[in-house]
């Protein structure tokens, strides 16, 4: 394989489908994290215990979310190859599955997670202040997990058949919508934490509404049926138990960082919340070019064109590259003004800042990783990406130990330490990914799944 790291020409046949999916999947991904950082605003005008509850039951909600995620990942990947393959009709067969799947999932996580919403807030650490607003958040927000879950879906079916424009409509329509109703609800209504969770909900609901009047239109005009294949099902819960096991991985790391915080104090976990908002907003930017990648080298492999799947991730990884060092330059600027936004106290204020250096640091590296993971989920690998974020998770853990056995001993570790600890598994994830890119083992062509 060439080489992956070298800066880009100004000009490349691959850049325009690369942008004809990333820049729409940039601005619906981007929009994500900025509605957190929104809503981590207006709670932060609540004072900082409030602050620290929603920064525990977001990791929380996000996990639930994110071990799901196959629904939008393998999705986009199985329905990629028979678009790549010419068969249509199949590829909306199996997103109509997905759909359904998505959706008794929901179901069931709301049924699971409502009864252990104190036991799970517990677990990561919250303090007697804390605990209650995470509870309150996490109890009501529980209820969104069904929409969320169709959501994703229903992007991995459109983006599957190359079609970013929608799911940007949809995803950035649902959010304003989130933020206006957050900040109604708990500003001008008085409605406290509960508020942003509510307009949690109805946002979510509502953009998941959109979905399934979009699907089931194209599915419809293909003569796709409706009603849930159990095959179907099983095939799509098959596909995705290597994505759970390989997300299982990625948020023992996010979550263990977030418990270690909290047990370091709160104006901690306060601060951690504010600065992996941050980060998370960046993740999902440079992702764009990731989500993009999952739908072309889908579609590549899917028509049996490997001289081309080498030819797109290479430019993928380059542009990743370059997106690192401009968001590193951004970070930088922007850091001094940051934690006015966010919190008065003043020990908040100076935990942000210093997360927000490591933060900028790892933005080039966290570029090539992002793409990277991308490109090989595109390709259906999913077996080596569990295995190599399982790897990678356990690399992470004693560094996460030393920050909480540190931290009482050298104060000045904190959160710097604990972001540092982050660097170390960001690294490793990039040299597992890396190495597995150069190979061939990857490179399954065909429209079935790997």
């Amino acid at each position: 394989m060439p080489r992956l790291l070298s800066a880009p020409p100004l000009r490349h046949p691959h850049d325009r489908e690369i942008f004809r999916l990333a820049i729409p999947t940039f601005f619906a991904l981007v929009s994500e994290p900025l509605f957190l950082l929104a809503d981590s605003a207006v709670v932060g005008q609540l004072g900082t215990a409030p602050l620290g509850g929603l920064g525990v039951a977001s990791q929380i909600l996000l996990t639930l979310a994110n071990l799901c995620i196959f629904l939008a990942y393998g999705t986009t990947s199985a329905v990629a190859r028979k678009f790549g393959a010419g068969d249509i009709r199949g590829g909306i067969r199996d997103g109509v599955d997905g759909m359904w799947l998505a959706a008794l999932i929901g179901v069931g996580v709301v049924a699971v997670g409502e009864p252990l919403a104190p036991l799970l807030v517990e677990s990561l650490g919250a303090s007697p202040d804390v605990a209650p607003h995470a509870l309150t958040y996490l109890r009501v927000s529980l209820l969104s997990v069904p929409g969320l879950l169709v959501i994703m879906a229903g992007t991995g079916v459109l983006r599957g058949l190359q079609n970013a424009a929608v799911p940007l409509v949809v995803t950035v329509g649902a959010n304003l919508a989130n933020i206006a109703l957050c900040v109604t609800f708990v500003l001008y209504l008085d409605w406290g934490i509960a508020g942003s969770a509510w307009a949690t909900v109805i946002a979510q609901t509502t953009g998941a509404a959109c979905y399934v009047a979009v699907v089931t239109r194209a599915a419809r005009r293909y003569r796709v049926g409706l009603l849930p294949d159990v095959a179907g099902l099983r095939s799509s819960a098959a596909a995705g138990a290597a994505l759970f096991v390989r997300t299982v991985s990625l948020r023992v790391v996010l979550l263990l960082a977030t418990s270690v915080a909290a047990r370091l104090g709160d104006p901690e976990i306060a601060a951690h919340q504010v600065v992996s908002q941050l980060w998370s907003l960046l993740v999902f930017a440079m992702d764009a070019i990731a989500i993009a990648g999952q739908a072309i080298i889908g579609r590549y492999l899917g028509s049996t064109d490997v001289a081309g799947t080498r030819a797109a991730t290479r430019r993928m990884v380059e542009w990743g590259i370059v997106l690192g060092v401009l968001f590193a330059a951004v970070v930088l600027l922007v850091r001094p003004w940051v934690p006015a936004v966010f919190t008065t106290d003043p020990q908040v204020s100076h935990l942000i800042l210093g997360g927000l250096v490591v933060v900028a640091l790892l933005q080039p590296l966290s570029g090539v990783v992002m793409v990277l993971d991308g490109i090989l989920m595109g390709a259906g690998d999913q077996r080596y990406l569990a295995w190599a974020s399982f790897v990678t998770m356990l690399a992470y853990l004693p560094f996460a130990a030393a920050v909480l056995w540190l931290t009482p001993r050298e104060p000045a570790t904190g959160l710097v330490g604990l972001w540092l600890a982050f660097g170390v598994w960001m690294l490793a994830r990039g040299l597992t990914l890396g190495l597995r890119a150069r190979g061939t083992a990857w490179l399954v062509t065909g429209a079935a799944r790997p």
